[in-house]
């Protein structure tokens, strides 16, 4: 059997399902809506961002009454789908925030680390059992090239034989341990017990109701769907991947796939192979970057490398595999610790996310402050979805915050442009990053988009 024959089979009879999702743990699907219902605050996404609105609200306010609409399950899409990282970075990492808000950067990383404490607070407050780690993150350099890029006398850096020590790959080069901004979690536990704490402070849930329409209509607003009407004094949108009710924002964010496979439970030996007994998350430092950890029951989730986007903005349930990029996660990972060589998949699957042109995520309001959003995340919402739904909150109350005042939530993205250009650009783009990988240099075309402040991720 050859070398790519037996990757191809480590993966091939795994279940195509998400791994988080795959349990009888699973709540429940609520009711659908049926008639018509009158609220204070409605919910637009049932994902981490419209969760804590719904949450925070009546923590806000006990009083008020809130409904969340979600078009399918809780949790069923991004939200239970990634690799579960919960970072406390607003700025999709330190690199993009300083360039793009050098004066208020500091506020950024203070606010984010804030919103990363306040996010374990609420899991110990409800007893919600998602398996919060605050393990930190390794960034690792694998190409010279990239190594270029650390600073070997920053207190964080760690060289080849120290970063072996935590975890062992022989492609390391060095890199850095964040320890104390990012969390491991299983995202889509920790999204079912914020639906049930949201639930028992009396918000409503409906699933499997998807929104068509959004109407103003004096001091209220209308969402449409299929069986029936909700109506609200304010509604916020966290639909994030997904088209949104407002027009406006056609343009501001692209959807595209991610990828990801599941290991079986690696035995105490395989374990032992790869040391990691400090169990935090790792990326490394490609443009196409890998994002790994690992779970309570000592399997390796292994996701990233493609972000793949398809021609028209088009979300479809057939782009949620791909045996191409499936393939290529396997090589990588067997290339990463080949001490793990006869390890099988138990899981493969892919998932929407949205990106844009800043890579993190973005705000603001509609219908004369009626209507607020949050979207925009580019991979890394897990955490920032909580600090998204408060910003909201403020925006609907008229309140000036100081994340209200901040000239990140003020400002938005340049959009990205209509088709044939957004696919064209998209193509230019990837085909770009995958030659940086590999020469260490940025071409013209990134140059440019560098010079612009834009830039395509996931």
């Amino acid at each position: 059997m050859t070398a790519s024959s037996d990757r191809r089979t480590s993966w091939s009879d795994a279940a195509a399902h998400p791994y988080w999702l795959d349990t009888p743990d699973r709540p429940a699907a609520r009711p659908a809506l049926d008639g018509d219902l009158d609220t204070d605050l409605a919910v637009v996404g049932g994902g981490f961002t419209g969760l804590w609105t719904a949450l925070m609200a009546k923590e806000r306010d006990p009083a008020r009454d809130v409904v969340l609409i979600e078009g399918g399950r809780i949790a069923g899409e991004a939200t239970g789908r990634n690799g579960g990282f919960c970072s406390a970075s607003l700025t999709h990492g330190e690199a993009n925030g300083r360039e793009r808000w050098p004066d208020e950067y500091d506020e950024l990383h203070r606010l984010g680390i804030e919103n990363l404490d306040e996010i374990a607070a609420t899991i110990e407050r409800y007893g919600i059992d998602c398996d919060f780690q605050r393990t930190g993150e390794l960034a690792v350099a694998t190409r010279p090239h990239e190594l270029e890029d650390y600073d070997s006398s920053a207190p964080d850096f760690l060289d080849a034989q120290a970063l072996r020590e935590q975890v062992d790959s022989p492609t390391y080069l060095g890199g850095t341990w964040d320890r104390d901004g990012t969390a491991m979690l299983d995202p889509a536990r920790l999204a079912w017990g914020l639906a049930a704490a949201a639930e028992a402070a009396g918000v409503r849930i409906v699933e499997g109701t998807p929104v068509t329409g959004l109407k103003a209509y004096g001091d209220r607003i209308a969402l449409v769907t299929e069986s029936g009407s909700v109506t609200a004094r304010r509604v916020a949108l966290a639909t994030n991947a997904f088209p949104s009710l407002l027009k406006r924002l056609k343009f501001h964010t692209v959807p595209v796939y991610d990828y990801v496979l599941m290991t079986e439970p690696l035995s105490d030996e395989q374990l032992a192979s790869i040391g990691w007994r400090n169990r935090q998350g790792l990326s490394d430092s490609g443009n196409q970057f890998h994002y790994y950890r690992i779970t309570a029951d000592n399997r390796i989730l292994w996701g990233g490398y493609d972000a793949i986007y398809h021609f028209g903005r088009r979300i479809l349930p057939e782009y949620e595999h791909r045996s191409k990029t499936y393939a290529a996660l396997a090589a990588n990972f067997f290339e990463t610790f080949p001490q793990l060589t006869g390890l099988t998949f138990s899981h493969h699957w892919g998932g929407v996310i949205d990106t844009c042109t800043r890579f993190c995520a973005f705000f603001g309001t509609a219908h004369h402050g009626q209507v607020a959003y949050a979207t925009g995340y580019t991979g890394l919402g897990v955490g920032a979805s909580r600090f998204g739904a408060n910003v909201m909150l403020d925006l609907l109350a008229g309140e000036e915050t100081e994340r209200t005042r901040l000239e990140m939530v003020r400002t938005k993205p340049l959009p990205f442009p209509p088709e044939p250009f957004a696919w064209i650009g998209i193509q230019i783009t990837t085909w770009s990053l995958k030659r940086a990988d590999r020469t260490g240099k940025r071409n013209l075309w990134l140059r440019l988009l560098d010079r612009l402040g834009l830039g395509f991720d996931s």
